[in-house]
């Protein structure tokens, strides 16, 4: 049977199919329109497939943290971000769009969860949220290990921003607002409603 022949079998065979939908991301959106939270059982189920995304392997360490105590207030910000910026994420007046809860988390299940939050949190161009890690007081004398590996993550992770400790009604020092930035692809919509506006002008 020439290839012409077979390929018009094979053809015939194929019609009527239709490929299945996949999605290859998360839904973040609930029924309501409102961000879902971000929550441990949700990141575990994609640490293996952050692991294998190649620029996307986890550089984080857990060795020569800094250490910081169970009630110090902690706060971040990278040059350039602006004080007004800084001062409102620090009032806790930016939606908190997802949220990381680390309680109960050891050191290296929270390094994977850490990072694989802020990566998912750039693939959906969210741009604030909020990671609760305690503040590891049970011994008052010794440093919050957790918390201090999370102050110290976030400054190694180029997507995020700033942080700080929040304000008391969401977790105080055991807990912190993030910054992060535009994801490329909102750059880029951006550029273009802003090329479109002079266009059109």
């Amino acid at each position: 049977m020439s290839g012409e022949a077979e390929e018009n079998l094979f053809l015939q065979a194929m019609s009527g199919v239709t490929p299945l939908q996949q999605n290859d991301h998360a839904d973040l959106k609930a029924s309501s329109g409102v961000p879902d939270k971000l929550v441990p059982g949700v990141i575990a189920r994609r640490q293996a497939a952050v692991s294998v995304m190649g620029s996307d392997r986890n550089f984080l360490s857990a060795d020569n943290i800094p250490a910081v105590a169970p009630h110090d207030f902690i706060e971040f910000k990278r040059e350039g971000i602006q004080h007004g910026v800084f001062r409102k994420l620090k009032q806790g007046r930016y939606s908190t769009d997802a949220r990381l809860d680390l309680h109960r988390f050891g050191v290296e299940e929270a390094r994977q969860s850490v990072f694989a939050f802020i990566r998912e949190c750039m693939e959906h161009d969210i741009r604030s949220g909020m990671i609760l890690h305690g503040k590891g007081d049970r011994n008052p004398e010794a440093p919050a290990r957790l918390k201090s590996c999370v102050a110290h993550w976030l400054t190694l992770m180029e997507e995020v921003q700033a942080y700080s400790s929040a304000q008391p009604k969401d977790g105080g020092a055991g807990a912190l607002y993030i910054l992060l930035k535009k994801s490329e692809r909102k750059k880029d919509q951006n550029r273009q409603k802003f090329m479109k506006g002079r266009l059109e002008s």
